[in-house]
């Protein structure tokens, strides 16, 4: 019965963070309000060092709550294995690239279009497990690979509407833009998810320690995305310009939402996965539609986001994939 409440306790949290955190961010980047915007790239770099902070705290607690032990621990794991600590450089970069393009994808994509599109980090980390980590995929999971593409293939096609060239101009670019940004954030998705279980897998050290390594240098990479990109802006109005409480929502369900959900992972099974994928489309979609008003679903959209919702079900019905003998 336990067993069976942590099931939709994480669940629920699945969705509520998955859905949350992209209705949020393109509320935050489309609300018409007084003053500057906040920086993408600010919202980063305070999201790394929330989650640095957080995971300190994890290994704090794992260590009893012992001031020695906590300093020990980061000392011998960070300081003292140099090369160890600068394997989590590649996997860090990437991930702080892709924080940004997601930043940039929902600024020109309605939320529902995201959600579906972003499903193709699926078939990314699967072809990368296949070809970094010697994976065998099952018939079914080949077949729900090609079924996604079609989905994702569908969601972006045209639609007709009675706009103005102009503006249908505009919407194009926009949206030429934010797909852009989506794909390329699956493709740094799948990359780094799969390097940086490789390297989990290659070590017996704490995933929370791991994250902490992979926070320092998102921190340094953000720092540096931050003042190249934003400098000049930063040095006018410093780097918390047109924070709100929306803007503080985003970063902590930036920051906090992945370690929330490496901790619930345990309890949620492939299916229960694809649960959570589909209810947060399905309210995505649902949310755009009524209260940000962003969105005119059509016939074919529906038609390819039932096919993406397919293809994650499907993709997780063999469970998991066969291991490879060399590898044992």
């Amino acid at each position: 019965m336990a067993s069976a409440r942590l099931k939709y306790l994480s669940l629920g949290v699945l969705v509520f963070q998955t859905t949350s955190l992209v209705l949020t961010m393109r509320y935050s980047r489309t609300l018409q309000a007084e003053g500057p915007r906040y920086l993408a790239s600010s919202a980063v770099v305070v999201a790394e060092v929330m989650k640095i902070l957080a995971c300190v705290l994890l290994v704090f607690k794992e260590h009893s709550y012992s001031i020695r032990a906590l300093n020990s621990i980061l000392r011998q794991e960070i300081l003292h294995k140099p090369i160890e600590t600068l394997k989590l450089a590649i996997p860090s970069g990437i991930y702080t690239l892709q924080n940004n393009l997601l930043y940039v994808a929902l600024s020109n994509l309605d939320a529902a279009t995201y959600q579906v599109t972003y499903q193709l980090k699926i078939l990314t980390t699967a072809l990368f497990s296949v070809s970094m980590l010697g994976r065998r995929l099952g018939v079914y999971q080949w077949l729900s690979l090609l079924v996604l593409m079609a989905g994702v293939a569908l969601v972006q096609w045209p639609s007709e509407s009675a706009a103005t060239p102009e503006k249908e101009a505009r919407s194009a670019g926009s949206q030429f833009v934010g797909v852009t940004a989506v794909l390329v954030a699956c493709c740094s998705s799948g990359f780094a998810g799969v390097y940086f279980e490789k390297i989990l897998k290659e070590s017996k050290q704490s995933v929370w320690v791991r994250n902490i390594q992979l926070g320092m240098f998102g921190l340094v990479f953000g720092l540096f995305g931050m003042l190249a990109y934003d400098g000049e802006r930063v040095r006018e109005s410093g780097m918390f310009q047109g924070y709100n409480t929306i803007t503080w929502t985003v970063v902590a369900l930036q920051a906090l939402g992945g370690l929330v959900i490496a901790a619930v992972i345990k309890y949620a099974d492939n299916i229960l996965k694809g649960f959570a994928t589909s209810l947060s489309i399905i309210l995505s979609t649902l949310i755009s539609y009524f209260l940000l008003q962003d969105f005119d679903p059509s016939s074919v959209f529906f038609l390819g986001a039932v096919l993406v919702i397919a293809a994650t079900f499907l993709y997780g019905y063999e469970g998991k994939p066969p291991a490879n003998p060399s590898r044992a």
